[in-house]
């Protein structure tokens, strides 16, 4: 997807498709998953070269993408952290910590994101 938009999205995990809800705009980005008590898959917030979790309510997997969404680095952060920017991230993905390892992420792996309601 190069126009990116706020709204569903599916994320091409290998074989596996997870539900992503991507966040492009100002508002979108600044809300990301707070105030939430969970995420179904995974939120894309893009552009996006670090991440916080003042206020979040739960402790969530984090993956800094780089423009090609390849995986530069994998971290688990607990509410209350402030992650560090990482050189050339243009994108990072959320989810429930836990998650990124049921589904096999590692670093180098590349991602992709389709529209949803492709079959």
């Amino acid at each position: 997807m190069a126009n990116w938009r706020d709204g569903a999205a599916v994320l091409g995990v290998g074989d596996a498709r997870v539900p992503l809800e991507v966040a492009a705009s100002y508002r979108a980005r600044t809300r990301g998953l707070l105030g939430r008590d969970g995420v179904a898959g995974a939120l894309l917030l893009t552009p996006a070269a670090s991440v916080h979790t003042f206020g979040m309510r739960f402790p969530i997997d984090v993956a800094y993408l780089d423009r090609r969404l390849r995986i530069l680095a994998l971290t688990t952060m607990a509410p209350g952290r402030l992650g560090l920017p990482r050189l050339r991230s243009r994108h990072v993905l959320e989810a429930e910590a836990g998650a990124m390892a049921r589904w096999g992420l590692a670093v180098g792996a590349v991602l992709r994101v389709e529209a949803a309601g492709r079959d």
